[in-house]
């Protein structure tokens, strides 16, 4: 019983992070309260063994369908074959053709050996050269890691930035600062989608070393997030100092939890260039994140590290999971070939169960491609000293409701969204609908300047709103006991809705999802598996509830 406690505990969501751990929180009225609201365990009831035996016959199948789609028995293997590559595991062939992931893949020696360069520099360089803030470390080794990184394009990342720094300094008029900050941000991921390969007419730069990753641009996204974080970071200081007495302006910087960090009083002689610089290029998290503010970056840096740094059992146990993740990458990868089927677009043929599989499983391919990076990455920081957010919180499977999937995807991308532009914009409040559509408009363009995301972004507003509605007028009847199934049948609608959304967005495309959808109503079987399915989500949504219930009676924070 001991050794499942164990393994629950390694596995369970207070071990990816400190803010969801009721341990490691001060408030424990707020601990005790979300425990109060939780039911009694359901378990061991006669319903949920019943729910047992229904995922040990379909998760197999789901499991099976996606192989026989996509593996060498399958029709349409010869045209998606030339895309499979030599693999390690049992002679098999690997799927190897999502071009981001096989650049995480195939550099994946070289990442490491950086990681352990970086950490022992760190330790070594340190005390000998009596670097007395962390940032200056950050700041000296982030200008070396760009040029190795990006070589002659230093230059184009050099003045992007310089800009951005020009105006949050020194465009004195508040309103005007933030709106220049978001206006130049924005048109630079245009600027470089049109013309960021753009030749310096000198041979010398154009001929020069273009680094071990040419595509700067691909990078840069994450930057700009940094960028306009520093800009809205210290226009809000500038203006807080600006309104409050002398007496006043040293607020304490000891003790501060996650949030506080994020308004941290710090001097504004903090937000200097060479701490902008040393944020920007911070090596573990220059690549893709996770996304931490300029003002919680520079607090964990120069004033006072997160406790969870120093707790090197809890991040071994955060290791043996990035581990667990990525060995169950090269699996499904070497044994299901659902990316490269996506790609031809080879499923003629195909049963309505078969091409949902493929979608499905590129969607966890999607969550587990960008999980394993972010892993990495924050693992990274935390061996170096710093705590971001973690990114994913939730298996993908492991959602019901879009507004709590949204918040647990790209966990610290949606705490930028929400703090940037979400809450200045009004937040929850009679805009909703509308503040929502901005945002999601933005993180497309962010994510790729492209149509069909979007479509995606609207999609995700547009599906959201039945659910707010729902929310809002059922709230009343939570007590019933009919309220949980009223709750499941929506979680139904939800997740096909969500379904549908990334879809479009990632995997099938607009052509494939479309075919999906007429290969499930045109026919008997079809809309058999409609039905077969959409009960099978139910059963599914009531696991996640009593999931979500089972946390709260650990006290822990289950509004993702």
């Amino acid at each position: 019983m001991s050794f499942l406690n164990e393994l629950k505990n390694i596995f369970s969501l207070s071990t990816l992070d400190t803010r969801l751990d009721p341990t490691y929180s001060q408030n424990n009225k707020k601990q005790q309260s979300i425990k109060n609201t939780s039911t009694k365990s359901k378990w061991s009831t006669l319903e949920f063994k019943l729910y047992y035996v229904v995922f040990l016959i379909v998760v197999p199948l789901m499991f099976k369908a996606a192989m026989d789609a996509s593996n060498e028995t399958n029709p349409n293997y010869p045209r998606f074959q030339h895309l499979l590559s030599q693999g390690w595991l049992f002679g098999r062939k690997v799927d190897n053709s999502d071009q981001q992931y096989r650049f995480f893949r195939d550099n994946f020696p070289l990442l490491i050996l950086l990681v352990i360069l970086h950490v022992l520099l760190r330790k070594i360089l340190t005390p000998l050269l009596g670097i007395k803030k962390r940032t200056y470390f950050d700041f000296g080794f982030g200008i070396i890691f760009l040029v190795g990184a990006h070589g002659v394009n230093v230059l184009k990342i050099v003045t992007l930035i310089g800009i951005n720094y020009i105006i949050g300094k020194y465009v004195k008029n508040r309103k005007a600062a933030i709106w220049f900050t978001w206006i130049y941000g924005v048109s630079t991921l245009f600027f470089n989608e049109w013309y960021g390969h753009f030749r310096y007419g000198v041979p010398f730069l154009d001929g020069g070393f273009k680094g071990i990753i040419a595509r700067w641009d691909v990078f840069y996204n994450f930057t700009l997030l940094r960028m306009i974080s520093f800009n809205l970071d210290y226009i809000e200081r500038e203006h807080q100092l600006s309104r409050i007495a002398d007496n006043e302006k040293n607020g304490t910087l000891l003790n501060l939890n996650d949030r506080e960090r994020l308004n941290a009083p710090l001097p504004l002689t903090d937000y200097n260039v060479i701490n902008y610089l040393a944020y920007l290029l911070y090596t573990p998290l220059f690549i893709a994140g996770p996304i931490l503010t300029f003002n919680d970056y520079v607090y964990q840096s120069n004033y006072q590290q997160s406790s969870s740094v120093k707790d090197y059992k809890r991040i071994f146990i955060y290791f043996l999971r990035f581990i667990f993740c990525l060995l169950t990458m090269e699996f499904v990868l070497h044994f299901m070939y659902v990316v490269a089927v996506s790609k031809t677009k080879a499923w003629d043929g195909d049963t309505p169960f078969q091409i949902s599989m493929l979608g499905l499983f590129n969607l966890n391919i999607i969550w587990l491609k960008l999980l394993i990076p972010w892993r990495l990455f924050r693992f990274w920081s935390l061996l170096d000293g710093i705590d971001p957010p973690e990114n994913m919180i939730r298996c993908m499977d492991d959602n019901f409701s879009a507004l709590a999937f949204w918040r647990a995807w790209h966990r610290s991308f949606n705490r930028w969204v929400i703090k940037y532009i979400y809450v200045p914009m009004g937040g929850g409040g009679n805009y909703r609908i509308l503040n929502s559509l901005l945002v999601f408009s933005f993180v497309a363009i962010w994510h790729d300047i492209e149509l069909k995301l979007l479509m995606w972004g609207w999609l995700i507003v547009l599906f959201l709103i039945p659910e707010l509605t729902a929310s809002i007028y059922f709230k009343k009847f939570n007590r019933e006991w009919w309220f949980r199934y009223l709750c499941g049948l929506g979680a139904v609608v939800n997740i096909w809705m969500m379904m549908t959304a990334n879809l479009v967005g990632f995997c099938l495309g607009k052509e494939g999802t479309l075919q999906l959808i007429k290969e499930i109503f045109k026919t008997f079987s079809g809309i058999r598996f409609f039905v077969v399915s959409s009960s099978c989500l139910f059963i599914a949504s009531q696991v996640m509830f009593e999931l979500r219930e089972s946390e709260r009676r650990s006290g822990i924070d289950v509004r993702c």
